[in-house]
């Protein structure tokens, strides 16, 4: 029902913040729970950028957190108890400008009944989600948010039924251009005269104000991936698919990311941890998904995912020579054994720990490569052959699974934005300066957001049929707040 008054202290990197389904009441004094934001202060999250509130039993927020954290530009609310929006959230009139960057915020699912006109004083409000809250009225100040091209308004009951209608069938722009009308009693004519007159003010106030540069700096602050389609890649890789993947790991997605930079300082060590970390937490112990990250340059395609008997399948393990599979999972075996004796306890680490995905399996699967070696044998162990080194710059991604084919292209999304934000942090922190980053470090800050290249891999039958594209266009979706994508 509580948390900590200053989650520790304050967090200065901190970019993402989720606090969900918690059964919070009240927000801690560093997310500004308590007092009215005033005082000198430094901000205790200045680059927290999403904040992830849904699923709480919050009533209200206090001014405080637009102080708190004054580069947001996502604030997830939905599910909670709030009534008014936005209510406390913004600081007194007179205060600064609140919130310059928040462009997304999501109210969703709460008893709001109270939508303030002083929704307008959030500058750059792109998308606004009030869905199936308590609200009668809409106020005609959401004509004058200047950004705001979605808006959510379904499942309120509105006094205004032609309004009602409108919410459930029209567009935004639709809406937004009735209530500036003020509703029903004005017609067309003049809504059109009030668009142009909003126009010419708008355009005034950019001049005036240099407000223009907005769109600029949020951009700035996000990453940014460009899609390469299938069509416009001169050799784009595929994957074949063999039948007898569908009885033991049935399901691929590929992709290539070009234009990593892990020669600086620890960026190789902070990609594996990563990766270590992600196969922890979303792939649940690699018992839902496996991840495997190959260097482009080292990958002989076409290439074929494919099962083998254990017997006869040989690949050439991270770190090892080459063995069978069969022996290769007997000697890790016999490790986890002679590990558990020296440390006298349950747990094993590494490798060890995922040696039962493979029970009672007649056949392994694998990746092979155009020259028939293996280079990656889920959910094991990739090869030497196609290691990772700070030298790479451009990856092959891989992430197979047992369960289902949505899991691996959540899995990828993940994947494709950590490493993102990898690539941007050690950008932004010019880790071991020299050499290697003068190249990288041209012209300055402006340089940290050249887009990273996603290229389109296409997984197929044996007769060519395409079974998956990735990206597709409604991949990437699930990491949209944090990644802006070229398509």
């Amino acid at each position: 029902a509580g948390l900590g008054a200053g989650l520790g202290g304050p967090l200065p990197a901190l970019r993402l913040l989720d606090l969900s389904g918690n059964g919070l009441e009240a927000l801690p004094a560093a997310l500004g729970g308590t007092g009215d934001g005033a005082g000198d202060a430094a901000p205790a999250f200045p680059q927290l950028r999403s904040l992830n509130l849904s699923a709480n039993r919050l009533r209200e927020l206090g001014p405080g957190l637009a102080r708190a954290a004054p580069q947001l530009q996502e604030l997830l609310l939905s599910g909670n108890r709030l009534r008014a929006l936005p209510g406390g959230l913004l600081p007194p009139a007179g205060s600064p400008a609140p919130f310059p960057l928040l462009s997304r915020l999501d109210a969703a699912d709460n008893e709001v009944e109270e939508l303030g006109a002083d929704i307008a004083a959030l500058p750059a409000l792109k998308s606004l989600d009030v869905a199936n809250n308590q609200l009668r009225e809409l106020p005609a100040a959401l004509a004058d948010c200047p950004r705001l091209k979605e808006a959510n308004f379904r499942g309120n009951q509105l006094r205004d039924k032609r309004l009602e209608k409108m919410v459930n069938g029209c567009q935004t722009k639709a809406i937004l251009e009735y209530l500036r009308a003020g509703g029903r009693g004005k017609g067309k004519a003049e809504s059109a005269r009030e668009e142009v007159r909003k126009k010419k003010r708008e355009k005034q106030q950019k001049k005036d104000s240099g407000d223009g540069e907005q769109d600029e700096v949020e951009e700035v602050s996000k990453l940014l991936v460009k899609v390469l389609h299938v069509s416009e890649n001169p050799a784009p890789l595929v994957v074949k698919v063999s039948p007898g993947v569908k009885d033991v790991r049935a399901f691929i997605v590929c992709c290539v990311l070009k234009g990593v930079n892990l020669k600086p300082g620890n960026a190789l060590k902070r990609f594996l941890s990563m990766q270590t970390k992600l196969h922890e937490d979303i792939c649940e112990k690699r018992t839902v998904a496996t991840i495997a990250t190959h260097d482009l340059q080292l990958v002989k395609a076409p290439l074929t995912y494919d099962v083998q008997p254990p017997d006869e399948l040989k690949i050439m393990p991270l770190g090892r020579k080459e063995i069978k599979a069969k022996d290769l999972l007997r000697q890790l075996q016999l490790e986890a054994e002679e590990q558990r004796k020296q440390k006298k306890r349950q747990n094993v680490s590494g490798l060890h720990k995922y040696l039962q995905l493979l029970d009672g399996k007649d056949n392994y699967p694998c990746l092979v490569d155009a020259e028939g070696a293996v280079i990656s044998f889920p959910p094991i162990t990739n090869s030497e052959k196609t290691k990772i080194r700070k030298e790479t710059r451009d990856l092959f991604l891989e992430v197979t699974s047992n369960t289902s084919l949505q899991i691996c292209k959540d899995v990828m999304d993940t994947l494709i934005l950590k490493i993102a934000e990898l690539n941007r942090s050690t950008l932004e922190n010019k880790e071991g300066s020299g050499s290697d980053m003068e190249s990288d470090a041209l012209c300055g800050p402006g340089n940290l957001n050249l887009p990273l290249v996603v290229e389109q891999v296409r997984v197929v039958d044996t007769d060519g049929n395409l079974k998956v594209l990735y990206p597709s266009k409604t991949d990437l979706a699930t990491v949209s707040s944090l990644l802006t994508v070229i398509r």
